[in-house]
């Protein structure tokens, strides 16, 4: 009992923690610009649209972000942010929203790269793991980000491990196409989120090391992208205020870039 008492109060504790990093990371630059107006072109058929993926909560989460959902993080600021630097720094034909996708349904196979934010608050039932896998093995490519530390990624692993049981994560090598298909990428940093300006570190939690890792089908192909210790939404959603660096914005543009080019490429 004194174990399980323990861990309650782990949970409790670290969940406050979040609550309040979310809750910095929203007032750190309130400038009252209010809710976003939707594109004119919002409606264009295009070839590609970013995908966000909603997904169910960890159970022991509360706070601002569980009431909301951990997968709302960022948006969607940060997706219409993102696309315009696809639209201006490629060709890909993008469109100007995201499309929020999920695993109870079919929808998903429409679109061929999707993003999933604050990956270590998810948990996925048997059925949408399922369903993930499919998309998967069907050429779908996953891109996860902005999750933090032991603590987290042993939540994403465990829904990972039902997506993929017998599949390992594995560190991206150098050389790999995915860091060189538009932009060579060698040279590569922790992207850190807004939460910099009150803590002084680039890093969450016990998240010190940036970590790129993947999961490879049969044939070589990374179907999930993992950006670990990093807050690549972050970087999106604040490229255009003067106080974010901006080698930490170029970064996280290049690396989506890559990883959408990747995704529709392989």
């Amino acid at each position: 009992m004194r174990f399980q008492n323990f861990i309650v109060a782990l949970v409790a504790w670290i969940t406050l923690l979040s609550a309040g990093y979310a809750f910095q990371r929203r007032m750190a630059f309130d400038d009252d610009e209010g809710p976003l107006r939707l594109p004119e072109d919002a409606k264009e058929k295009t070839e590609y649209a970013f995908a966000r993926l909603r997904y169910p909560n960890f159970r022991g989460g509360s706070g601002l972000w569980a009431a909301r959902g951990n997968w709302t993080v960022d948006w969607p600021k940060a997706d219409r942010q993102f696309v315009q630097g696809v639209r201006r720094l490629s060709r890909i034909h993008t469109r100007s929203v995201e499309q929020i996708v999920d695993l109870e349904s079919d929808d998903i196979f429409n679109y061929p790269w999707v993003y999933v934010v604050e990956a270590g608050h998810w948990d996925l039932p048997e059925n949408q793991a399922q369903k993930l896998r499919e998309y998967l093995q069907r050429g779908g490519f996953l891109m996860t980000d902005d999750f933090h530390g032991t603590f987290e990624w042993d939540i994403f692993t465990a829904s990972m491990s039902r997506v993929f049981p017998d599949r390992q994560i594995v560190d991206i090598e150098n050389k790999d196409a995915i860091f060189h298909v538009l932009y060579d990428l060698d040279e590569r940093f922790q992207v850190p989120g807004i939460i910099m300006f009150y803590t002084g570190r680039t890093y969450e939690y016990d998240g010190v090391e940036p970590k790129w890792r993947a999961i490879y089908d049969d044939n070589g192909r990374i179907m999930v992208a993992i950006c670990h210790n990093m807050d690549l939404g972050d970087a999106w959603e604040w490229a255009d205020h003067p106080r974010y660096p901006e080698r930490y914005a170029s970064l996280a543009y290049r690396i989506g870039i890559n990883y959408i080019i990747y995704a529709m490429t392989h």
